[in-house]
């Protein structure tokens, strides 16, 4: 691997399990269940444990493989390393790609939020930009505004809570609605899908694996902890958006856990979940530039972006220009585009990710492994089928995404050689 200046290691299993919280409880706590509720109705508890043991199944190869590769880029360096440049290429490209869309997804949910009507965009990029700022300051300001974020976060999701409990009170007969499976199983798996999309945050401590102190401990913990945490807090709203709103009630509204408070004798907390949802995006939206400008440092040190972009800052150590880039690349796409759509698109990227990483990890030594194969193998089936749920413009969008990919890479190789 070509030599570049380190990162410093500045990060405990606090800090980084912050991180992963912070962009898993994102925007997508606020609107992810709506459209798992579309597809399957109250089967989105069943997509919801799908996506959770995906979830699991995934993180432990990442874990395993991070303990044993602890520098930035994450699943890119594990392909690498594991299979050859060509799936690591791709791991990296999908990963790039898919979460600069769901960036500028998170900026342009906060400014939903949060702007008056009509500044949406400037907002959004004025998001951006600040949080660009931020990060380029150094991992530990990172690490101290995601704590502050999420702190508000779980703060909000708790009041939020309280308000629908302590107020009318959910029914639980609305629960199961017509049934678990009235969807079908299509349904069932298309739902795990989208809500896997809301899990995907705790690759975020992989890629800063050059930044964690004792990275063979800290990441297994700090990727276990944070994923744990989340499970539990998403199955919690599940059942209660279902209790309070029922199946249909779910699906036909884009924020339901602002109806459901708004429904309740405890309506004054609606404002709450508005904030929450500004400031869950914003946490998002901080971790994604980290992790984006981590993934490009590693692919940029391998000449598979361009290799300025592997600078690191002399004084705050971090890779100031591949963070610089992304944020522009951000602005840019938040300035002409609506990626309200976004999800599927990313989806199929980050999926991809995944696959590699549980190929990679299926492939390592005895000395190195810590989990049984049987949840790599598990995890790289589970992210096959799970792609063949996403919409099919969702799945022509990212089939077109990495053949761009593959012909940029397959042309700078030529002209080097």
């Amino acid at each position: 691997m070509n030599q570049s200046p380190a990162l410093a290691r500045r990060l405990g299993t606090f800090d980084a399990s912050l991180i992963g919280l912070g962009s898993m409880i994102g925007a997508g706590v606020f609107a992810a269940f709506t459209p798992a509720a579309q597809a399957a109705g109250s089967g989105l508890l069943v997509g919801l444990v799908i996506a959770a043991f995906v979830a699991f199944c995934n993180a432990t190869s990442s874990a395993q493989l991070a303990a044993a590769y602890p520098t930035s880029g994450g699943t890119y360096v594990y392909g690498r390393e594991r299979l050859g440049p060509w799936p690591g290429f791709l791991a990296g490209w999908g990963f790039v790609i898919g979460k600069t869309a769901s960036a500028a997804a998170m900026a342009m949910t906060f400014a939903a939020y949060a702007a008056p009507q009509g500044w949406e965009r400037p907002v959004a990029i004025a998001a951006v930009v600040l949080l660009t700022a931020v990060n380029y300051h150094g991992v530990t300001r990172t690490a101290g505004l995601t704590r502050i974020l999420v702190i508000a976060v779980l703060a909000a999701l708790v009041v939020s809570l309280a308000a629908v409990w302590g107020g009318s009170g959910p029914d639980f007969g609305n629960v199961l609605g017509e049934g678990l499976l009235a969807g079908g199983w299509y349904g069932v798996l298309q739902s795990g899908g989208l809500l896997f999309f809301a899990f995907a945050g705790y690759a975020r401590i992989a890629t800063m694996g050059e930044e964690v102190r004792d990275p063979r401990r800290t990441i297994p913990r700090a990727i276990t902890i944070a994923l744990g945490i989340t499970v539990v807090l998403y199955a919690v709203i599940a059942v209660t958006l279902l209790a309070a709103l029922g199946p249909g009630g779910v699906a036909g509204n884009p924020t339901p856990l602002a109806a459901a408070v708004g429904n309740g004798s405890l309506g004054w907390a609606a404002p709450v979940v508005r904030v929450g949802a500004a400031v869950a995006s914003l946490g998002a939206l901080l971790a994604l530039v980290a992790g984006l400008g981590r993934t490009s440092l590693a692919m940029a040190r391998e000449h598979d972006l361009p290799h300025a972009l592997a600078a690191v800052h002399p004084k705050y150590k971090v890779p100031h220009r591949a963070e610089v880039s992304i944020g522009v690349v951000i602005c840019l796409i938040i300035a002409v585009a609506d990626l309200r759509g976004a999800i599927g698109f990313s989806s199929f990227g980050v999926l991809l990710y995944y696959l590699v990483a549980n190929i990679a990890a299926f492939t390592q030594p005895a000395e190195d492994r810590r989990y049984p194969k049987a949840l790599q193998l598990a995890g790289a089936v589970a992210c096959v089928v799970l792609v063949a749920t996403l919409p099919p413009l969702s799945v022509g969008l990212g089939v077109a995404m990495f053949a761009v990919g593959i012909a940029y890479r397959w042309v700078r190789l030529r002209t080097r050689s």
